[in-house]
C-alpha cells in the first residue's frame, strides 16, 4: 500500500508520498510514488499514484507519449504542450483508459483488479494552479476552496491534522509541516507505510521546482517532527480531564481557558443501558 496527499494553497502546492510497496509481509520493496514534468518557465506538474505498482508504472510511461487531438485545430495534445492543467489531466485520464484497454482484461482473468488511483496538479503558464484526483476509470475531480487537498492510498491515520490545519490561506511552509505530520501519523499506524518520503513544494507562478527533497531515516528534520509531535500529543492528551463519576472531582489540572464540565452519569437501569 501507499499514502499520497498533495494541497492546493494560494500561495503554493504541496505534494508528499511514501516508497513503500508489498504483496504480503515478507516482500516489502521500495518504488518511488512521485514523479515531476517540468519545463522551466513554461509549466510544472507533480503526479503521484497508489494502487496496483505494474499499472501506475505503465501510465506513467504512456503518459509521456500520450496524446489527444484539440477539438477546434485537430492538433494533438499532450502533457508537454496542453494549454491548460484541465487538458492535461484530460491526457492522463486517456493514458489511464489505454492501460485498462491494454491490460485490463488479461488481468481480469488473473484474479487482478484493475486499481490505480493518482493525484495530479500543478501549473501551466497563463492559468492559475491546480489540482485533480484521477480515479481507474480516468475520470477526475478538482480541488476547490472547500476542499483544498487530496489524498490517495491509507489516507484515513492522516486526514485529521489536515481537517484541522488546512485552509486555502494557510501559508506554504506550514502546510510543508502538516503534510508531514499527517504523514507521520500514517506511518506509526500503518506498517505498509513506509520510508523515504519524496516531497514537492511549489510556490505559486514560479513554473518551476525549486524545492524537491528525498527524506530518510537520517533526515534530522523529520526525525524532530516524530518526536516532538508524539511528545506533544501527550502532553495535550495528559493535560484533558479525566472523567468524573458521579460529581467526584477530576484529577487532571485544568488548562488555561477551558471550562470543567459536568460529571458523566453513571448506568443503572437496564433501560438507561440499551440507549
Amino acid at each position: 500500500m501507499t499514502y499520497c496527499v498533495a494541497v492546493k494553497l494560494k500561495a503554493g502546492m504541496v505534494f508528499l508520498s511514501d516508497s513503500r510497496t508489498n504483496a504480503g509481509l515478507d516482500q516489502i520493496s521500495t518504488f518511488r510514488k512521485m514523479i515531476v514534468y517540468e519545463k522551466p518557465g513554461d509549466r510544472f506538474m507533480c503526479l503521484l499514484s497508489a494502487g496496483n505498482l505494474s499499472i501506475s508504472q505503465s501510465i506513467r510511461e504512456i503518459l509521456q507519449v500520450e496524446q489527444l487531438k484539440d477539438a477546434d485545430s485537430g492538433e494533438p495534445v499532450t502533457i508537454w504542450n496542453a494549454k491548460s492543467m484541465f487538458d492535461a489531466a484530460r491526457v492522463l485520464g486517456s493514458a489511464v483508459r489505454h492501460v485498462y484497454q491494454r491490460d485490463g482484461e488479461s488481468l481480469k482473468r488473473a484474479g487482478v483488479e484493475f486499481n490505480v488511483s493518482m493525484i495530479f496538479g500543478g501549473q501551466i503558464g497563463g492559468e492559475g494552479m491546480r489540482l485533480f484526483q484521477v480515479y481507474s476509470p480516468g475520470n477526475f475531480i478538482e480541488a476547490t476552496p472547500e476542499t483544498p487537498f487530496f489524498q490517495i492510498g491509507e489516507s484515513k491515520y492522516g486526514k485529521p491534522v489536515l481537517d484541522r490545519v488546512i485552509t486555502p490561506d494557510t501559508p506554504l511552509d506550514e502546510a510543508a509541516k502538516c503534510v508531514l505530520i499527517s504523514m507521520d501519523s500514517t506511518l506509526k499506524s500503518n506498517l505498509s507505510v513506509g520510508l523515504p518520503l519524496d516531497m514537492a513544494v511549489y510556490q505559486a507562478d514560479s513554473l518551476r521546482s525549486d524545492r524537491i527533497v528525498c527524506i530518510d531515516h537520517s533526515n534530522p528534520y523529520f526525525r524532530m517532527l516524530h518526536d516532538t509531535w508524539g511528545q506533544r500529543l501527550r502532553e495535550v492528551f495528559d493535560s484533558i480531564d479525566h472523567p468524573a463519576w458521579d460529581g467526584r472531582p477530576t484529577e487532571a489540572p485544568l488548562m488555561e481557558g477551558s471550562v470543567r464540565h459536568a460529571p458523566l452519569k453513571k448506568i443503572t437501569s437496564p433501560q438507561e443501558k440499551l440507549i
